[in-house]
């Protein structure tokens, strides 16, 4: 049986240009899909962290292969940015998914359980932090909390 290793990635939604911090996250992108026989990233994509870990993302994949990964886009609500560009979305990602948890909350609590929600399924997460306070912070602590080991970028 296919043993899935999967990983949440969360950043600030502002990202200052930091070719470190990229090469960083590509050098543990490769290392997961050297090392584990199939990965499933999670992104939110709520910002440009999320967009440039994506982009890193299928940059590696396109090199190393797709067939030990999936890149998947767990929305917190139905976004009607994916309603209007729907067949590039399906296109880019491997998966779209609306957490069902969040997509009944109200909208400033949803982004909140929406990453909670992907914390709880993963086996990592990858952040990106320059701040202690903020969503970012937040996602650590209950990352923490539920004891799924942090890379911090």
């Amino acid at each position: 049986m296919l043993e899935i290793f999967t990983v949440s990635l969360f950043g600030h939604r502002e990202v200052p240009y930091e070719p470190t911090m990229e090469a960083a996250l590509e050098q543990i992108v490769r290392h997961l899909l050297q090392t584990h026989s199939y990965v499933s990233f999670l992104l939110g994509r709520d910002g440009e962290f999320d967009r440039l870990a994506a982009s890193i993302i299928q940059q590696v994949r396109k090199e190393w292969g797709d067939h030990n990964s999936e890149l998947v886009w767990v929305m917190p609500y139905l976004k009607q940015d994916y309603l209007r560009n729907q067949e590039n979305y399906d296109q880019y990602y491997t998966y779209i998914e609306v957490c069902e948890e969040s997509a009944s909350a109200h909208f400033k609590a949803a982004i909140g359980i929406r990453n909670q929600v992907m914390i709880d399924r993963s086996d990592l997460v990858i952040a990106y932090v320059r701040r202690q306070t903020g969503g970012v912070a937040s996602a650590l602590r209950y990352a923490q909390k539920q004891n799924v080991p942090i890379i911090t970028i």
